[in-house]
């Protein structure tokens, strides 16, 4: 009947082909019996959310089947190997997850940076080590920001207005962060990952204030 291609991750039924495909079934009631895919985890790789929603096409008079696993899951002893199909990629994908959890906590341990370079910086790699290095033009205004803080003189909302009227535009919310962050004496805060409680730790980034 018609064919949707999508690269996004099977983690949930979220996507936007998905729903074009949801979205023609309910609009062509009886002209959809069933919904081909290459393997179950194109399909999904979340177990719940799959049963779930495979009892929801059942009831629009639509099954699931794959090319490279074909399962008939109408058939009850076959919903041990199904539930296999689509646990397996499901603890792949967690597994995953914890390990890059887990990576870009040690990476700030060892004062790496691990996200988007906030207002005053640039993300930079110093032999393949991912740090931050002082924005030429923005860098400037925030070491300026804070002396204006440092006075007492400026509440932090008249300092984020001169921000933005010097050309670095900010909000308040991402403001409040900044002067909150240990960034900028050339800390990272790790987190907390499982038992371990997050700390501030020299990073290889230079700071920009004392």
């Amino acid at each position: 009947v018609d064919i949707f291609t999508e690269d996004y991750s099977g983690k949930s039924f979220n996507r936007p082909e998905w729903i074009k495909i949801m979205s023609f079934i309910k609009k062509n009631r009886g002209k959809v019996d069933l919904i081909l895919c290459n393997r179950w985890d194109r399909f999904s790789r979340n177990q719940y959310d799959a049963m779930t929603v495979i009892k929801e096409l059942n009831k629009l008079g639509v099954t699931v089947n794959t090319v490279e696993q074909p399962l008939d899951i109408s058939k009850s002893e076959n919903k041990i190997l199904l539930s296999l199909y689509l646990t397996v990629p499901e603890v792949e994908n967690d597994r995953i997850a914890e390990k890059t959890a887990e990576g870009s906590w040690r990476a700030r341990m060892n004062g790496y940076w691990t996200a988007q370079a906030p207002k005053g910086y640039d993300n930079f790699r110093d032999n393949k080590k991912s740090t931050l290095r002082p924005n030429p033009t923005e860098a400037p205004l925030m070491i300026e920001a804070f002396n204006m803080l440092a006075s007492g003189t400026y509440s932090a909302d008249e300092v984020r207005k001169w921000l933005n009227d010097n050309k670095l535009k900010i909000t308040k919310n991402t403001f409040l962060r900044c002067i909150r962050n240990p960034v900028y004496i050339g800390k990272i805060r790790t987190g907390e990952w499982k038992k371990e409680p997050s700390q501030d730790v020299p990073g290889l980034h230079p700071a920009l204030i004392s």
